[in-house]
């Protein structure tokens, strides 16, 4: 039914694969934008410090890093939709076992290591893989929609969840959570495809049609391979330094401390929560239009650009929060979100260019650094707060990390086009197309 209605539309079954991934991401969207919200009012009923549950944090975060890479080789293994389902699965179990937890270990059990891993699953390699095996053209759109689906859900679930906690508790989020990610699991199942040549077409602007590679046996040993081939190669660490401040001050920072810092200053948690959902409305325009950027310009100068203005937007936040909300504040919230993951497109594409086949494993690793970034960060800053009484310090700080990791991005190389063969007299012909290895830079 569903291929004969993009059959009789003339729509490459690519977009509806992308589109059946977008709202996966979204619906696995709401663990993302929990923990913020959970920080006051877990320090109110339990009496644990911020440091204990940013701790737990900072568990989730790094797992999700440290999944994506092992992620990324099990579905070449294992295929698309059979991780992706497991994933929401795993997601579901972890936030619903938070409603009955009592001890600081149990958070970082259920939400940090459940949560974690499954969500790691569902990470930013997902859409690399998606794009990488169903599209040869508008590679970069593709991956700045798909990294919006992010944000979407963030805008779609942060209120929601903001409201339930305010009036109802942390549990009834918890739970919704947890049924949001089983919604989307009959959706990934029926209509989430590993490959084009499961449907018998080429990839989205493929000149032929390429049949479906066998399945890669051993994941876990091609991705601690690829990390070590990789770790060879300059652009692999300038790529990860860059990602890790990126993580640092996006996910570890704004997404875990935003909502209790604001909060400090006497906004309502509401309040707070709806300007870091606006935040989301245009990371949705900022990540789009980044990927459309990453199609026709430099993308180390795209890079080095989002990172410096985001380093200048965050020296200015300590001053602009306050009870209510002014119009800088909200200058900041638009400024600030259409920087928030236009990093993720060019980043990608920097993998693509340098480590070929493997760069949707490469980019997990690259990810991984960005989660530990993030993971410190989310740690630090909670007991930053504990020490000094004020998140200042953590602003200021990621400011200038942002202003490294800017002039981090322009070290990287362009990887120079391979010389066209030369076949010498007599020679097979097809002797000297043999592929130059994405592993040969310096």
């Amino acid at each position: 039914m569903l291929n004969s209605v993009i059959a009789s539309l003339r729509i490459h079954r690519a977009w509806s694969v992308a589109a059946v991934t977008f709202v996966t991401i979204i619906g696995a969207a709401a663990f993302a934008s929990l923990p913020g919200l959970l920080i006051d009012p877990l320090q109110g009923e339990f009496d644990w410090s911020r440091g204990a549950i940013g701790f737990a944090v900072s568990v989730n975060l790094a797992l999700y890093g440290l999944t994506a890479p092992f992620a990324a080789a099990l579905m070449d293994r294992f295929g698309i939709r059979r991780v992706v389902a497991v994933a929401l699965t795993v997601i579901a179990a972890g936030s619903a076992l938070t409603v009955v937890m009592t001890e600081p270990w149990q958070m970082v059990l259920y939400w940090g290591v459940l949560v974690g891993l499954g969500s790691g699953s569902m990470a930013l390699a997902f859409a690399a893989t998606v794009t990488n095996r169903w599209f040869a053209e508008r590679r970069g759109l593709v991956t700045g929609i798909l990294t919006a689906a992010g944000a979407s859900g963030q805008l779609l679930f942060l209120p929601l969840l903001s409201w339930l906690v305010e009036d109802h508790g942390w549990r009834p989020a918890a739970i919704t959570v947890a049924l949001s990610a089983l919604a989307v699991v009959p959706f990934v199942w029926l209509l989430l495809r590993d490959h084009p040549a499961d449907v018998g077409l080429a990839a989205y602007g493929a000149k032929e049609f390429t049949p479906k590679p066998a399945p890669v046996p051993g994941a876990a040993r091609r991705a601690v391979t690829v990390l070590l081939r990789a770790a060879r190669t300059g652009p692999f660490w300038l790529l990860a330094g860059t990602f890790a401040i990126c993580g640092a001050s996006t996910n570890g920072l704004v997404k875990t401390h935003f909502v209790p810092a604001a909060h400090d200053d006497g906004m309502a948690v509401t309040t707070a929560a709806s300007l870091l959902a606006v935040i989301g409305v245009f990371d949705v325009i900022g990540t789009i239009a980044s990927g459309w950027f990453t199609d026709r310009f430099d993308t180390r100068r795209l890079l080095a650009v989002y990172y410096a203005l985001r380093g200048v937007s965050l020296l200015f936040l300590p001053m602009l929060l306050a009870p209510s909300v002014e119009l800088p504040m909200i200058f900041f919230i638009v400024f600030y979100g259409l920087d928030w993951v236009a990093t993720v497109p060019p980043t990608i594409a920097l993998c693509r260019e340098h480590y070929g086949d493997d760069s949707a494993i490469v980019f997990g690793w690259v990810l991984a650094s960005h989660q530990v970034g993030a993971a410190i960060v989310a740690f630090a800053g909670g007991v930053a707060r504990d020490v000094f009484g004020s998140y200042d310090v953590v602003w200021y700080a990621s400011g200038a990390l942002c202003a490294v990791a800017a002039l981090l991005a322009l070290v990287i190389r362009a990887r120079p086009l391979p010389p066209a063969p030369v076949a010498e007299p007599g020679a097979d012909p097809a002797a000297g197309l043999a592929a130059v290895s994405p592993f040969a830079e310096k």
